[in-house]
This record gives structure tokens, C-alpha cells and sequence, in this order.
């Protein structure tokens, strides 16, 4: 029998006993190593808060991390807390509430709750079964108003079991039970799509992945190769659905418009780089180092860290120690303790924006190793030096501005082996999108520092030994994969199944 993990902030959370279901606390589950339990665990994480850097949340990254299925994942998470999924949903489902709920207006709104797929009011079953589909999260509290003769939703968001009423919690202990019973819904395959694709870029931006001659080159292959490749910003949102592709070549976020860009297109079945799904794995470090620890890729040392861990990052790590808020970029939420007193002050600073950090052992070399990883293999291999005078590549003034080291680009047969290797090994963790690995090579080894969902594909950089056959590569990719999408699946033979009679592999 599958085993089932609770998670809840305390014990007295959760205080029933349910068959097949261990109770652990949060930070208990963050803390444990990666490898602790096996990858067919379930896990259930009824933390009170799921908003962005919360524990709840890190409870869900990490369980995706370490292979667990869990229950809500971090998508969902980040659906409710900024009511993404709902907009885009809300005129099916509210369509589903006003033909099956025909409560009386007794009162201008009323609540109710879904647990699981099951709800407290019989009326609304219907809606609530197909809202569950859409957020999967364990509970859930629906809010409707009664307006212009019917009802309609006016909000949905995760409750807490601790705030439920005493009736309530006897419900939800037993609608948890029944689930744990039953077989997790796998999510649907993507439907084929055709031919045309959007570069999402930001003119304004100081430091984009693809400066303007690159997009230029992109635009070029495109035309090359018989797609239309149109740049768009934010403001076309709205044209999305125009487009059969997205490529997103502007800094990506999950609280910002590129992961809203990648979320309706993944959901439309656009083919997405950067998808979703590798923003959230990418954007993390805390989610990284959990996945390349657990399936043994050679990292530098590592150490998730809380308001009491302080101690363990001087006795493990040592000095100088790097710090690192777990969702920054380009160096951003980045520092380097050289003594205790800095370590106190700086994991202050970082932990007032994160509940969880991390620090890193801090291995001094002259350069990072980048390698471009798409569809699972090498593309470029570039070396990024660390800038003048100092010990990351790009060097932030306290006046916004920035200095960069220099680089020099290689062919991927004349890089080390092991540096290529590796990181096509920690990239194909991720997805089989576009990539850019950092690594560091000393006397003792290659390690990963971290994994790019949107690595710089800049002129004269990364494509100074590919040249436009660069460009035509990652076009050519997505090409590849609308074609594939495209084709009808092959018939089974007569003698059944074999190897000619698979259907086309989903692009997604």
C-alpha cells in the first residue's frame, strides 16, 4: 500500500488517524535529506499558508523535488494565491454553478467546502468536482454571491483544516481517507497544435537573455525555415492565441507576467520554452539542490537554511559561505559571509523575504562554465569570466548599475567531456526545453551551481562559434516539435503494438 504523508505545520493540526497516513510536520520535511523516503510517496501538505516562499510552499517545491507526488502542487499554489487558473476558468465553471445550483437567495453570499472532490453542500457536487480537477487542492473554501438572478463565484482559496468547524473536520478527515484509497488523477496529454511563434521580450530590459541582434537572428531563422517569428511584449497578452509557439527571451518570475505568458500557453497547448513547469523547477535553487541531490549529480555543497540552522552552516560549510535568496537572478540575492557576524546579519536580511534560504560552500575559480542544454543535448558551451575585481560573474553597483566579466565560447566536442556530460545529466532533470548549465571545475571534480530556464542566447556570445546555425537550432526545435504534434498516431499492426505502431511522442 502507497504510504501517505500529512503535512501540517503541528502535530495537533492533523489529530485523527488515518490508514496508510504519517503525520509530519513541515519543518521536519524540509529538513530531511533528499533520498529519505522512497519516490512513490504521497504527500498531502495541509500547511495553513501556500503563499510564494512560505514553508507550505517549499513543503510542495520540495516534494516535487524529490520525486513525490503532492497534493497541491506548487502550480496550484501559485494559481490561488494570484487567481490565475480562476480567471481563465471562471466563465465555465460559473456557467457549471448557475445550471446546477439553484439554491434560494437567502443572503447575498454563502460559503461552502471542497474536500477533495467532494463537498459539504450536495447542490453544488457538480461544481466542485470539476473545480477540484482544475486546483487539485486538498481543501478548498468556495465563495459565491447572488447576482442579476443567479449565483456565481466570488472567490476560491485554500483553507486551513485548524479553521474548519468541528462538523467540518469530520468531513474533510473522512473525505482524506477515501482519497488516500484511491488512484491520484495523471494529468491530460497535450492535443496538436500549428505554426507560428511569439518571442516574448522586454525592449526596457537592462539585462536580457537576448539582446536585440539575436532577436533579429531568431526572427531571421524563422523565415529561413518557413515560420513566422513575431516579437511581442506584455502588452499582447491578449494575442497569445494568435500564435502556435511561444519563446519566452526575457528574465522570468513567477510573480511576474512571463510565468502568466508560459501558464496560458501551456494551458492553450502552445508549444512554451521556458514552460511552466521548468520556471518553477529553474527558478527555485532551493528546489534544484533537493532535485540534483536526490538523484546524485555532482553539486557543491549545499545546505537549506532557517532561522536555526545558522549553526550548521558554520560547522559544515565554513568561511567565506555564499547566501542565496532562493528565487534571484543575474547575481541578484546573492552574498558572501567571510565571519559569523556577517552570516548573523546577512541570513537576517535574506530570511525577511524567504522562510527558507540557502547557503553554498564558496569555491573560488576564475570562471563558470556555461553549457546551452536543448532537447537534452549540448548546444554551446561558453566559459563566463568573473568580473574585475570581483568573485561572481556580473558585479551590481548600489547605483543600478553593473559590470560584467568577459567570456570565451567553445565547440562542444573541444569542452570537457565531464563539464558536458554533467550538465546535460542535471539539465534532463528539468524538461527537454533550452537550458544553460553553470558549472565549476576544480582539481577535485565538475560541480553544478544551478540550472537556467532561460539562459542568455546573446550575439557574439554564445553564438560565436555556431553563428546563425545557432539560431536555426532552437527554431528548428520547435519546428520539430509542432511537426510532431501534427502527425495523426501510426495504426497498430496486425500482429498488435510494436515499436512502428506507437502514437507520436506528446511535445509537451
Amino acid at each position: 500500500m502507497t504510504l501517505h504523508l500529512i503535512v501540517v505545520d503541528r502535530p495537533e493540526d492533523f489529530p485523527w488517524t488515518v490508514p496508510d497516513c504519517q503525520i509530519v510536520t513541515a519543518r521536519d520535511y524540509v529538513r530531511a535529506a533528499a533520498p529519505a523516503r522512497a519516490a512513490s510517496v504521497r504527500v498531502i501538505n495541509l500547511c495553513r499558508d501556500y503563499s510564494y516562499l512560505s514553508l507550505g510552499y517549499y513543503c510542495s517545491l520540495l516534494a516535487e523535488a524529490r520525486g513525490h507526488k503532492v497534493l497541491p502542487a506548487i502550480e496550484v499554489m501559485l494559481d490561488l494565491h494570484w487567481k490565475r487558473l480562476l480567471r481563465i476558468a471562471l466563465p465555465e465553471v460559473n456557467e457549471l454553478v448557475r445550471r446546477t445550483f439553484k439554491a434560494p437567495p437567502e443572503s447575498e453570499k454563502i460559503s461552502a467546502h471542497i474536500f477533495f472532490r467532494q463537498t459539504d453542500d450536495p447542490l453544488l457536487a457538480d461544481a466542485a468536482r470539476r473545480l477540484y480537477d482544475l486546483f487539485r487542492c486538498p481543501l478548498l473554501r468556495l465563495t459565491l454571491q447572488h447576482r442579476n438572478g443567479a449565483w456565481e463565484i466570488a472567490d476560491i482559496g485554500p483553507v486551513a483544516v485548524r479553521d474548519l468547524e468541528p462538523v467540518h473536520k469530520e468531513l474533510f478527515r473522512d473525505a482524506l481517507a477515501r482519497h488516500a484509497q484511491s488512484a491520484w488523477p495523471q494529468p491530460k496529454s497535450a492535443t496538436p497544435a500549428r505554426y507560428s511563434i511569439a518571442i516574448l521580450h522586454d525592449p526596457a530590459e537592462a539585462l536580457p537573455p537576448s539582446d536585440r541582434k539575436a532577436l533579429d537572428r531568431f526572427v531571421r531563422a524563422g523565415a529561413q525555415l518557413g515560420v513566422d517569428v513575431a516579437l511581442i511584449t506584455k502588452a499582447d497578452y491578449g494575442r497569445l492565441l494568435e500564435f502556435d509557439a511561444l519563446f519566452i527571451r526575457e528574465t522570468t518570475a513567477l510573480d511576474n507576467h512571463t510565468y502568466r505568458f508560459a501558464k496560458k500557453a501551456d494551458m492553450e497547448d502552445l508549444v512554451v520554452i521556458d514552460d511552466p513547469r521548468s520556471i518553477l523547477r529553474c527558478t527555485n535553487k532551493i528546489f534544484l539542490a533537493e532535485l540534483l541531490q536526490a538523484n546524485n549529480v555532482s553539486t557543491l555543497r549545499t545546505l537549506t537554511v532557517d532561522p536555526r540552522s545558522v549553526e550548521r552552516v558554520e560547522a559544515e560549510l565554513g568561511y567565506p559561505v555564499v547566501l542565496k535568496i532562493p528565487d534571484g537572478s543575474f547575481s541578484r540575492g546573492v552574498l558572501k559571509a567571510a565571519d559569523r557576524t556577517e552570516l548573523d546579519a546577512m541570513v537576517a536580511t535574506l530570511l525577511d523575504e524567504s522562510d527558507l534560504i540557502i547557503a553554498q560552500q564558496f569555491v573560488p575559480t576564475d570562471f563558470d562554465w556555461r553549457v546551452g542544454v536543448l532537447d537534452r543535448q549540448p548546444l554551446f558551451v561558453c566559459q563566463y569570466m568573473m568580473a574585475r575585481g570581483h568573485w561572481q560573474i556580473v558585479k551590481h553597483g548600489d547605483d543600478g548599475k553593473f559590470t560584467e566579466g568577459s567570456f570565451r565560447t567553445l565547440a562542444v566536442e573541444d569542452a570537457p567531456k565531464e563539464v558536458v556530460e554533467t550538465a546535460v545529466r542535471a539539465a534532463s532533470l528539468i524538461g527537454d526545453g533550452l537550458y544553460g548549465v553553470d558549472l565549476k571545475q576544480t582539481k577535485d571534480g565538475v560541480f553544478v551551481v544551478e540550472v537556467n530556464d532561460n539562459p542568455n542566447v546573446d550575439a557574439g556570445v554564445e553564438d560565436a562559434v555556431l553563428k546563425d546555425d545557432l539560431y536555426t537550432r532552437i527554431i528548428a526545435h520547435f519546428v520539430d516539435r509542432l511537426d510532431r504534434r501534427s502527425q495523426p498516431p501510426s495504426r497498430p499492426g496486425r500482429n498488435g503494438p510494436g515499436p512502428a505502431g506507437q502514437p507520436a511522442r506528446s511535445a509537451k
